[in-house]
């Protein structure tokens, strides 16, 4: 709400695991975005996809339904397959409970069931020419995910000048080249564009973990390597480090040590307890 997306353009939602903190929000968010949504029947509305654990489907179903939400365009979920040893045994929850089993909604298309990968030890969701965004696993008190965005390296810029050196005039051709594409000059030159670009510029990597209290597996490790951002919880403080095991959450330490171990440049913590205070308050408190 405080940035400058507007609703209406998102296209894809991303979401950690089923406690209600962390979803119950989702059925109004999609109804905001259908609120932003052009209504005009001539133009054909693309598909909305959410990922998230095994659940998702039917929360979103027993929602939208109770509710009698119609949305303005359709939507997908594609649920990721947990595996037994992400959460303690009381909170796995049961294929029973979690079964895609009533009818979809009707704004609802089939989604994916993605399993996790043996060989990289990790989800991956989707890739396009812009962007590859995996998931991984971390244990809570229920199945938690977190997720790496890492964008493709983006061509280098143009070397004008040698371009204009070589009689080549700002216009169509420039796009050309930049998009990877070899150019025929008047002179029946043959122009790579490996001549003419600079080196490539790296795609930029943010990873967000839900809420936990480790990370398991290397998954989490390689993909997460190398981080721009790492966003990680630190429900906690240290000295609280043991409660905060026993309920699958972390301290602002632990968090530290799994953006070291995974060499990220900016380590970003949330997800605070509520009895920390701001410190405008705290001063206040210890004047009075």
């Amino acid at each position: 709400m405080k940035s400058q997306l507007r609703a209406g353009r998102i296209t894809k939602i991303f979401i950690s695991h089923l406690h209600g903190d962390h979803v119950f929000g989702l059925p109004g968010l999609l109804c905001t975005v259908s609120l932003n949504t052009n209504p005009d029947p001539q133009q054909l509305q693309p598909c909305l996809d959410i990922y998230g654990p095994r659940g998702l489907r039917q929360f979103l179903r027993v929602a939208l339904g109770l509710t009698g939400s119609q949305l303005l365009f359709p939507y997908a979920v594609h649920e990721l397959e947990p595996t037994p040893d992400q959460s303690p045994e009381e909170g796995q929850l049961s294929l029973e409970l979690t079964a895609d089993c009533s009818p979809l909604h009707p704004q609802e298309r089939p989604g994916r069931t993605i399993s996790l990968d043996p060989e990289s030890d990790c989800y991956l969701l989707f890739e396009d020419k812009c962007f590859v965004v995996r998931a991984f696993r971390l244990f809570h008190r229920i199945p938690s995910f977190g997720f790496c965005v890492h964008e493709c390296d983006r061509p280098g810029r143009l070397k004008t000048e040698l371009l204009k050196e070589l009689g080549l005039k700002p216009g169509p051709l420039y796009g050309r080249l930049k998009g990877g594409e070899m150019v025929t000059l008047e002179n029946g030159r043959v122009l790579l564009p490996s001549e003419v670009l600079e080196d490539s510029i790296p795609g930029r990597k943010v990873c967000i973990l839900g809420d936990c209290s480790s990370v398991l597996g290397e998954g989490p490790l390689w993909v997460c390597r190398g981080a721009d951002i790492l966003v990680h919880e630190a429900t906690l403080a240290n000295e609280h480090h043991d409660k905060a095991v026993e309920h699958g959450h972390s301290t602002p330490g632990m968090a530290a040590a799994v953006a070291q171990a995974c060499c990220a440049r900016t380590l970003v913590l949330n997800h605070f307890s509520q009895r920390y205070k701001p410190c405008s308050l705290q001063k206040e408190g210890e004047r009075g």
